[in-house]
C-alpha cells in the first residue's frame, strides 16, 4: 500500500513538472491592470512592463510571442531586467523586442544580465530562502554590449540612475537602482523629495527589496515597478506562491498591490516575467506573462 502511494506520488509530480516545462512554460499571457495614478483631466498613460526574459536562441515561441506586442503601440516600456541567458540571445532579442524599442523606454539590469546561469537545487528557495550569488566564480555576461542595445535606441538607463521626461502630457520622474540581489543598489545616489515639477514618479528596480521600495516610496514615488520572482515560478493552487526569492511577502509575489512605508503608499507592480532558469525550465500554476498597465486620471 505504501508502494503504491509513493509510485503514485511520483507518478503525480513527474507529471506536473512534464506539464510545467511542455505546456505552461510557453502558455505567454498578456495582463492588464489599471491604477488612478495621473492628474484630473490628463491623458491615460499605458506601459508595457516586461521582465526575466532569459532568452536563449532556442526560445523560438517566446521571441515571436514578445513580437507580437509591438502591435499594443504602448506609450512607454519598462524593462525590470534579467533579459539574457546567454550572449548569443543578444541579436535574438534584439530582433523579438523589434519595433518596441522605437518607444519610449526605461530599463534596470538583473543579475542575470550580469553572470550567466548555473545549476541550483530548486528546493532551496523555499528552504533556504532567497539565493546567494558568489559573483567571483560566476561567468559574466556582455553586458555592456546589452546596455548599447537599448540605450542606443534611446531607452533611458536607470541602473542607480534618474531622469525626468515628458510624455504625452505629462513630466515624469524615474528613478532607478541596479539589482539589490546582488548588492548592486546604490539608492542614495538619487535619494531626496520627489521632483514636483512631475505629475508622476516611477520607481524601477528588478528585485522588489523592501529597502528599496521603502525608500522609494518614502521619496513620494507614485508607482514601484519591480521583477525578479517569477510569480514564485511554482504554485501551488489555492494557495499561491512557495517563494519568492527575496523579502518581499507571497500575497504580493506578482501583479498589482500597493507598499506602504513612513505613511506614505505607492502602487507596487511585480511582473512574474516570461521565462526561467535554463536549469529549471518549468512554471506551474504560474504562467509567463508581460503586463499592459493603463494609468488614469484621477477623479476631479
Amino acid at each position: 500500500m505504501v508502494g503504491r502511494t509513493l509510485l503514485g506520488g511520483a507518478a503525480l509530480g513527474a507529471a506536473c513538472v512534464a506539464y510545467g516545462h511542455f505546456v505552461e512554460l510557453n502558455e505567454f499571457r498578456l495582463r492588464r491592470f489599471s491604477r488612478r495614478l495621473l492628474p484630473a483631466g490628463t491623458a491615460p498613460l499605458r506601459i508595457l512592463h516586461l521582465s526575466d526574459i532569459h532568452l536563449l536562441p532556442s526560445h523560438g515561441a517566446k521571441q515571436s510571442w514578445i513580437s507580437l506586442l509591438a502591435g499594443l503601440e504602448p506609450d512607454l516600456v519598462v524593462s525590470t531586467g534579467d533579459s539574457l541567458s546567454s550572449d548569443s540571445a543578444l541579436d535574438h532579442l534584439e530582433a523579438a523586442l523589434g519595433r518596441l524599442l522605437d518607444r519610449p523606454g526605461v530599463f534596470v539590469f538583473g543579475s542575470n544580465d550580469y553572470y550567466r546561469p548555473v545549476l541550483k537545487n530548486p528546493t532551496d528557495y523555499v528552504v533556504k530562502g532567497p539565493s546567494s550569488y558568489d559573483t567571483a566564480t560566476r561567468a559574466e555576461l556582455d553586458t555592456e554590449a546589452l546596455r548599447a542595445l537599448f540605450t542606443d535606441r534611446g531607452w533611458a538607463d536607470l541602473n542607480n540612475a534618474a531622469t525626468t521626461f515628458d510624455l504625452l502630457d505629462h513630466r515624469i520622474e524615474f528613478r532607478g537602482t541596479d539589482d539589490p540581489h546582488i548588492r548592486r543598489d546604490d539608492y542614495a545616489s538619487v535619494a531626496g523629495p520627489a521632483d514636483p515639477q512631475a505629475d508622476l514618479h516611477i520607481g524601477v528596480v528588478h528585485a522588489p527589496y523592501a529597502r528599496v521600495l521603502n525608500a522609494m516610496t518614502a521619496d513620494g514615488m507614485d508607482l514601484l515597478m519591480a521583477g525578479h520572482t517569477h510569480g514564485g515560478q511554482v504554485c501551488v493552487p489555492f494557495y499561491g506562491a512557495l517563494a519568492t526569492n527575496c523579502d518581499l511577502d507571497r500575497k504580493r509575489v506578482k501583479g498589482l498591490t500597493t507598499h506602504s512605508t513612513e505613511g506614505r503608499t505607492a502602487a507596487l507592480h511585480v511582473s512574474a516575467g516570461l521565462g526561467t532558469s535554463p536549469f529549471a525550465p518549468y512554471r506551474f500554476a504560474c504562467p509567463p506573462e508581460a503586463t499592459l498597465l493603463t494609468l488614469l486620471p484621477r477623479a476631479r
